[in-house]
């Protein structure tokens, strides 16, 4: 397929690139589109599920779920900012592109990335807040003080990814427009562009350790009062309960970050790249799948909830099988 092009200073620019995608095997492609199909419903099905159930569950109504309610909006955009495209190029014979559309795939990943990082800082301070300060807990995390926390990671995101997308969009684009990968990434990108990439390259090694870094070492630092105050406890119990609130939210930072270490904290070079597309996968599409379940398995209040749910609706679908059988 030819590259389309448009003249610019005596040179040609790329127009739209390439997605190579997961795989070239034509017999995987309709498999690979079911797959990852159920994936994004499953993962729109459980976020979208678990923000409605906080919404309008009255005992949720507390910052905990509060954080929880942001995650699952972040893991919707963030899954739904790749998904629709892959989907289409596996069905497609034309998997392209547009360069702004390309421009703007990296945007949001990176803005809804740095904001899941910070949104998983904030709910381990809670966290801290709750376990350790507890007395404290209702004038420390006040409504206010839950909004800038939560503000500030979708400011920060907005910022970083406006910064990158403007340095990537400085390169020039004038040789192969194949991007081996299935979204915008900016590693196999960066592969492809005619100019050096020095400036971009450490302003997106800088920026993604900085970030990384940074906000794991709130959670760590949240993690290191927590468990102390925990071990301080004399009852069993209230250890157990304790560990608990902890597990869910320990549980989907090591998976997110486990990912991310091993997505962006290396080279842009051929063998990183395919080694990337595999980290990819379970960073875009099975670890917003798996967080809906993964908090609310463990969770005793998101638990009751849904069965109150269920009770009401199985209520709803008994009471007119009654009253006809009556008539």
């Amino acid at each position: 397929m030819k590259m389309k092009i448009v003249p610019k200073h005596n040179r040609t620019e790329a127009t739209e690139f390439i997605l190579l995608g997961l795989t070239s095997r034509p017999e995987l492609q309709l498999i690979l589109f079911v797959v990852f199909l159920l994936i994004y419903l499953i993962t729109m099905t459980g976020n979208l599920g678990m923000m409605l159930l906080i919404r309008f569950t009255p005992r949720l109504k507390t910052p905990m779920y509060f954080f929880l309610s942001h995650l699952a909006c972040v893991d919707i955009f963030y899954s739904t900012n790749v998904s629709p495209k892959m989907l289409v190029n596996f069905l497609s014979v034309k998997k392209t592109i547009s360069y702004a559309g390309c421009l703007t795939q990296c945007f949001v990943f990176v803005t809804l990335l740095l904001t899941e990082y910070y949104m998983l800082g904030a709910m381990a301070y809670d966290r801290y807040m709750a376990i350790c300060n507890p007395l404290h807990y209702s004038s420390k995390m006040s409504r206010p003080v839950c909004i800038s926390l939560v503000t500030f990671p979708y400011l920060w995101g907005s910022m970083v990814g406006t910064m990158q997308v403007i340095l990537t969009s400085r390169l020039s684009f004038c040789g192969p427009n194949t991007i081996n990968h299935f979204y915008c990434a900016d590693p196999p990108l960066l592969m492809l562009t005619c100019s050096d990439t020095y400036i971009k390259q450490t302003a997106l090694f800088v920026s993604a350790g900085i970030n990384l870094t940074g906000s794991l070492f709130i959670i760590l630092i949240s993690y290191v009062f927590i468990f102390i105050t925990i071990l301080r406890m004399r009852s069993s119990e209230g250890q157990r309960k304790a560990f608990s609130t902890c597990g869910s939210h320990l549980t989907a930072v090591t998976m997110f970050y486990g990912s991310l270490f091993c997505m962006y904290l290396r080279p842009a070079n051929v063998q990183s790249v395919e080694q990337g597309k595999i980290v990819a996968v379970f960073c875009i599409f099975v670890s917003p799948m798996l967080n809906p379940f993964i908090y609310s398995l463990r969770n005793k209040d998101v638990k009751q909830a849904l069965r109150r749910v269920f009770v009401k609706k199985l209520g709803k679908i008994q009471r007119p099988s009654i009253s006809t059988i009556s008539q």
